[in-house]
């Protein structure tokens, strides 16, 4: 990774910092590098008592008093709860990596990813908006390029809401791949099956992805946020997409046993809305370079407002209605959204 030397005081000293989903793999090293550079204020929203516990013991052991922080927990759908929370924290950046990220139980449950995801993501915009926040920087996921899953259509309808005016809130978006051993990823999954004497399970042998370390993608985020001009998505550098069928029997022979035969592999065929390959942008759309190594930028879209709240108002009506209607009424929201079949 590289990033800019700037020799300028960290960008984060002296300020508010407000870190949503700060409990969870990206959230949590968030909190950790926004820590270290000496905030004038830490806090954390979770919704996880778990995660928010073990964050906070965490920087209580490396800092003790020295460093103002509080742990939240509440739920980013909880609209009142937010806005108090903003009116008392007044924070000069928020970043928003609360979300609900596990692809083929968000298939299965459209309305719950619909309601944390875009609305609770709504919440938190208006709420900062409101209490004069400075800026915002939502974490989006390769998975809204073209998306074919309501994970992917739910993270592209909420690049859309950084890409309309809010006030004087500067706010961007940062999309990136996959992150080695988060919460719930391939490494992880592959380590236990592994340990377990398999077999391990790969969806399809033609299968890649890209990855990148969380401290990598946490602190690329930062820079992110500190060269943000508003409106734009930056797209992470996630280098060349791996093999996940490599990835795995390098996994099992670093386990000192032998790929297809002492630990058999196994493929399971794609899930409801999973992809071959990942992509990180579209053709349409116009990147750039930024002064930050590893870090590009898209030209920022003409979202219409207007537009946004009627697809904002369809999903909602959605809501109450059958999985199939919520899928349906976020089809009309996201356009490029194309159900994998």
């Amino acid at each position: 990774m590289r990033t800019e030397s700037t020799g300028s005081p960290p960008f984060l000293a002296g300020k508010r910092v407000l870190v949503t989903g700060g409990g969870g793999s990206i959230g949590s090293e968030l909190c950790r590098q926004a820590a270290a550079q000496h905030p004038d204020s830490l806090a954390i929203l979770e919704i996880s008592e778990n995660g928010a516990w073990d964050i906070q013991q965490e920087l209580w052991r490396q800092y003790g008093s020295t460093l103002p922080f509080r742990v939240e927990i509440g739920s980013i759908r909880d609209r009142a709860r937010l806005a108090q929370l903003m009116r008392d924290l007044k924070p000069d950046l928020v970043l928003h990596a609360a979300a609900h990220k596990h692809l083929p139980l968000l298939e299965n449950n459209p309305q719950e990813a619909v309601k944390n995801n875009v609305f609770g993501t709504l919440n938190v915009l208006e709420a900062a908006e409101e209490a004069g926040c400075g800026r915002f920087v939502l974490i989006s996921s390769d998975k809204a390029v073209h998306p074919t899953s309501v994970l992917g259509a739910t993270k592209r309808l909420t690049e859309r809401m950084v890409e309309v005016p809010h006030g004087g809130m500067i706010c961007s978006a940062v999309r990136f791949g996959n992150v080695i051993g988060s919460a719930g990823s391939v490494i992880p999954l592959f380590r236990q099956q592994i340990a377990a004497g398999g077999p391990v399970t790969i969806t399809d042998r033609r299968m890649t992805r890209y990855f990148l370390s969380i401290p990598d993608a946490a602190s690329l985020v930062l820079e992110a946020a500190r060269i943000a001009e508003g409106g734009e998505i930056f797209v992470l550098d996630m280098g060349k997409p791996v093999s996940i069928l490599a990835l795995a029997e390098h996994m099992i022979r670093e386990a000192g046993l032998t790929p297809w035969t002492e630990v058999p592999i196994v493929f399971t065929g794609l899930r409801p809305g999973e992809k071959l390959s990942e992509e990180l942008f579209t053709s349409e759309e116009e990147l750039s370079a930024t002064r930050i190594g590893g870090i590009l930028r898209t030209q920022p879209a003409s979202t219409s407002p207007a537009a946004l709240s009627e697809a904002l108002a369809l999903l909602s009506r959605s809501l109450d209605a059958s999985p199939g209607k919520v899928r349906e009424a976020l089809m009309a929201a996201v356009p490029e959204y194309r159900p994998a079949q």
